[in-house]
């Protein structure tokens, strides 16, 4: 059955739905965006710039992109895994394409070198291209809500500006899952929350700016929630 779901015609079909529900989420749903004005200001200027949300809200992450894509190149980071590959396909659809590998090492041996590669890319993406880099600190398999290594590594790296954000929307469908991932419903509300930009500058410790980001993020998408009560 695995094998049925993964071969190249479900995939391409199951993208094309995705990116129909991606579209209705975009178009229908009245977004709220939040503190938009310091994100704007600093993508209007050359450099790169890194954006983040926690896996849990990836499929509200589509309400960002009238704010970031216009004028501005942008990439995402997507799992290597068989079905990352659909999720892929439907983002570079909705004029998203992406880098495919990990913030986390992997210990499938097929796919240990993606992130070391995916890395090397964002670097150059970053710095030489000066385009906007999308992650999930926690993903692709969590911890929930902890960031890894790779995000904090290329912030070092590169002293990007970092900008988490925070979505919600109602009504929506909460699944059970590792990352409590939420589903937004067309014809609803969401919200958008934007925090920082944070870098990471010479001489920071890289474990408490870990914990700042990631308390900072996690209160960017209470305030989201906030915003739609």
């Amino acid at each position: 059955m695995k094998g049925f779901f993964r071969s190249a015609p479900v995939q391409a079909t199951l993208s094309l739905i995705l990116a129909f529900y991606l579209w209705l989420i975009l178009r229908t749903i009245r977004w709220k965006w939040i503190n938009v004005g310091p994100s704007q200001e600093v993508l209007a200027r050359p450099g790169g710039a890194i954006a983040c949300f926690w896996h849990g809200r990836i499929a509200l992450s589509i309400a960002a992109q009238p704010l970031v894509v216009p004028g501005r190149p942008a990439r995402l980071l997507i799992s290597t895994s068989p079905d990352g590959e659909f999720i892929a396909q439907a983002m570079g659809r909705m004029s998203l394409p992406s880098f495919r590998g990990s913030s986390r090492k992997s210990k499938d041996p097929k796919r240990r070198g993606s992130g070391s590669a995916a890395y090397r890319q964002s670097l150059e993406w970053l710095e030489k291209d000066g385009g906007v880099f999308i992650l999930t600190p926690d993903g692709p398999r969590g911890p929930a809500q902890q960031m890894a290594d790779g995000i904090m590594r290329i912030a070092q790296r590169t002293g990007a500006p970092v900008f988490l954000m925070g979505f919600a929307a109602t009504p929506c469908k909460r699944l059970k899952t590792w990352d409590s991932m939420v589903l937004p419903l067309p014809f609803g509300r969401g919200a958008m929350v934007f925090e920082g930009p944070v870098r990471f500058e010479p001489g920071d410790d890289l474990e408490e700016k870990r914990a700042e980001w990631a308390a900072r993020l996690t209160r960017a998408t209470e305030a989201a929630e906030a915003a739609l009560r």
